[in-house]
């Protein structure tokens, strides 16, 4: 899958009415409206983190802008939310870096090995060995974590991202569309299904340190208020894999926040997340 990349922009300055100049702060970076139905790109965007924010398909966003894989964007850009809404589209005076595409690794399929099973003895039956559960070495690290219960839905094996309990469910309609689920302070997030990171930062309001991972070309998942993330943009995850601590970043509690969408959507986590 492709690798997501962002063109990095100079520092900016916010000048004051003292006339004193302070770096302006880029850590959780408000979405600035370029004009209606446009919106204009700022340094930690990503293609998939403009379309979360407003509940698009990262396809379609991508093709109303003539963006195509990996989906290059750039602080400063504009770019339409709808396919009939007005903006630029076009580059700043200012080059963007030069980015090399990495053609995709060619897989070889592996021969099967000839196996060279004994000749059976006549007359006497092959008894078959007892199978002996191989101890793991002690103090070897876990990675993934266990998987725990899972439940395919969609194209998807998913598994709960959290032990805590079930303190908020899915309200469609609201600003936060998601699940809530408790916990303490470092308490362990885990990817709830295979997939590969689209997001890791803090610049959609009301999230906090945000995780956004693509399972196919489908469904998305999102995991908010996390104390620290310990994934990257482009990593591949796998279900189960420790992804975040949990946190209360952007919520007044120890908390995560958990959704799914399909196509750009939000949808009831408890849809496709196993019983428990």
């Amino acid at each position: 899958m492709a690798a997501l990349l962002l063109a990095a922009c100079g520092r900016s300055v916010v000048v004051q009415p003292n006339g004193r100049a302070e770096p302006a702060r880029t850590s959780v970076a408000a979405p600035r409206i370029a004009a209606a139905g446009s919106y204009r790109v700022v340094r930690g965007d990503t293609l998939y983190s403009i379309a979360f924010r407003h509940g698009l398909d990262f396809r379609d966003l991508a093709a109303w802008n003539g963006i195509a894989a990996p989906f290059i964007i750039w602080p400063g850009q504009e770019l339409r939310l709808s396919p009939g809404s007005r903006s630029s589209g076009r580059r700043p005076v200012a080059s963007a870096p030069q980015v090399v595409r990495r053609p995709a690794p060619v897989f070889k399929p592996v021969k099967p090995m000839p196996s060279h099973a004994a000749p059976a003895v006549a007359g006497t039956a092959p008894v078959p060995a007892p199978a002996a559960a191989t101890p793991a070495p002690p103090g070897a690290p876990v990675s993934p974590a266990p998987t725990g219960a899972t439940h395919s839905a969609g194209g998807v094996n998913w598994r709960w991202p959290a032990d805590g309990a079930l303190i908020k469910k899915f309200q469609s309609g609201d600003a936060i569309p998601g699940i809530e689920l408790a916990g303490k302070a470092g308490d362990p997030v885990r990817a709830a299904a295979d997939g590969v990171v689209v997001y890791s930062g803090n610049g959609l309001v009301g999230y906090g340190e945000l995780i956004i991972i693509k399972h196919n070309d489908d469904f998305l998942s999102a995991y908010g208020h996390n104390r620290k993330r310990l994934v990257k943009e482009g990593q591949r995850v796998s279900a189960g894999q420790l992804i975040a601590e949990m946190g209360s970043t952007g919520a007044p509690r120890d908390e995560l926040q958990f959704q799914i969408r399909r196509d750009g959507n939000p949808v009831d986590p408890l849809d496709y997340l196993p019983t428990r």
